[in-house]
């Protein structure tokens, strides 16, 4: 019937809006490897910009970006961004969300984190009022565009308007991480906001320390959306 033919091939449980956290904790409920796996995450920003990720219900010591940590898969981390090039004064908040592991050689999980970059544009985008996601993609080896790669820029698609990061990125590869970031702040005349940091998951430290360089995961590229929040 004509009804069914123009169904899609594929039925989406999972959709770029839904809350924080909804989509790593139905990932969870699948079991296998991935409840109380910390995926190495490496958080890029401009030169000059400073980043620190919430634990223990406060934020650390802002650093030079980039920042590794291993994070939990389903939970939901807040950091914090300041020393903005070219917007003094302006502080941001984003989210990342692990929804899926990397298959990293045994012992080697540190050389290979997932990048997240926070690009200048993302940063304004923020800024102005505008809500950013960008779902953080492994891509499918045998449809990845034969070109070479740059390490130091990750590849990036932008979906219109009316597009959803996270379908697109399925189709493209396996969605391993989710960024978000829009303008929301804590309230600087209370305590620590709980609610705010998702709970503050705990995290696990870069062992390496600051100063090391990993290499960030092959392979990896982003989808993008934004949109008023």
């Amino acid at each position: 019937m004509p009804l069914f033919a123009q169904q899609p091939d594929v039925h989406y449980l999972h959709h770029g809006a839904m809350p924080p956290g909804a989509i790593g904790s139905r990932q969870l409920q699948r079991g296998g490897p991935l409840p109380g796996y910390f995926q190495p995450v490496e958080i890029k920003a401009p030169p000059g910009a400073l980043v620190s990720l919430a634990s223990e219900g406060r934020f650390d010591r802002p650093q030079r970006a980039p920042l590794r940590a291993g994070l939990l898969i389903g939970q939901v981390y807040r950091f914090r961004v300041m020393k903005i090039p070219r917007n003094p004064g302006v502080e941001l908040f984003p989210t990342i969300e692990v929804i899926d592991r990397l298959y990293s050689p045994q012992g080697q999980q540190w050389r290979f984190a997932i990048p997240v970059e926070l690009t200048q544009e993302d940063l304004e985008l923020a800024r102005d009022g505008k809500f950013v996601t960008r779902v953080i993609y492994l891509e499918n080896p045998r449809a990845a565009t034969p070109v070479a790669e740059d390490l130091q820029r990750q590849n990036w698609y932008e979906v219109g308007p009316k597009g959803d990061p996270l379908v697109a990125a399925d189709t493209l590869g396996r969605p391993v991480a989710i960024l978000r970031l829009g303008i929301r702040v804590p309230d600087a005349n209370e305590g620590p906001d709980m609610s705010f940091l998702f709970g503050c998951p705990p995290l696990a430290k870069d062992p390496t320390g600051p100063d090391a360089t990993g290499t960030a995961a092959p392979g990896t590229a982003t989808v993008s959306e934004a949109s008023q929040p």
